[in-house]
């Protein structure tokens, strides 16, 4: 499913991935887990295409497509179909109701409105936000503006999903409901997830833990 070798990241002299390794099966939930600043959620905007390595011989594999040789306008057609992120904070538009937020990566992708709909009241469904379609973010609770921000990640039907903190801005029992609808999902749809986290708990549930220190992994 991911197949990274050598990624390495410098900003100016600061070096902050030193030549990491990584290889993700499909269907696999993985946390990646270390102390600030080790570089953790660095390697997840890489290899969420959402950045780029600093060196030319890195590779990046995702899902049988080598990610380098992708021109932009590839790149973000690729990005758009195979791969969802969720964020610590749930980064939703404010004036657009949560089944409209769940739309967007969905125009985006080309579906019509009437398929974006279904689709996105399909997922509300599932994630029990039936009665929240049409509120606000403001009109949500922070669990409830986190699960419509998944739905966002799933709408178009994604083989990975990439998480930074995705429940670092949530009270423990939402934090614990979240945890296990990422398993849910996966049973549900074979997603891979690649979790980035501080949290002890979802980092136990996951199917392996990956500790980064200092750029590297451990």
């Amino acid at each position: 499913m991911i197949k990274a070798n050598n990624i390495r990241k410098s900003y100016g002299d600061l070096e902050v991935l030193k030549g990491v390794n990584i290889q993700i099966k499909e269907g696999e939930i993985v946390a990646i887990v270390g102390a600030s600043g080790a570089g953790k959620t660095t390697l997840l905007q890489i290899l969420g295409t959402l950045e780029q390595p600093t060196n030319r011989e890195a590779l990046l594999e995702i899902n049988h497509k080598s990610v380098p040789l992708l021109n932009p306008k590839e790149l973000a057609a690729f990005r758009n179909k195979n791969i969802g992120f969720i964020f610590q904070f749930h980064q939703l538009l404010p004036e657009f109701t949560a089944i409209e937020n769940v739309c967007i990566p969905a125009f985006i992708h080309g579906s019509s409105k009437e398929q974006a709909t279904k689709d996105a009241t399909e997922l509300l469904h599932f994630l029990g936000l039936s009665d929240r379609i049409h509120h606000k973010p403001e009109a949500l609770s922070g669990g409830e503006q986190q699960r419509v921000a998944v739905a966002r990640a799933l709408i178009n039907k994604p083989v990975v999903i990439f998480a930074d903190e995705p429940s670092g801005n949530l009270d423990s029992e939402s934090a614990q409901i979240l945890h296990q609808l990422f398993f849910t999902l996966r049973d549900t749809y074979n997603q891979t997830f690649v979790l980035v986290t501080h949290n002890e708990s979802l980092a136990k549930m996951a199917d392996r833990t990956i500790t980064m220190t200092d750029g590297r992994m451990n």
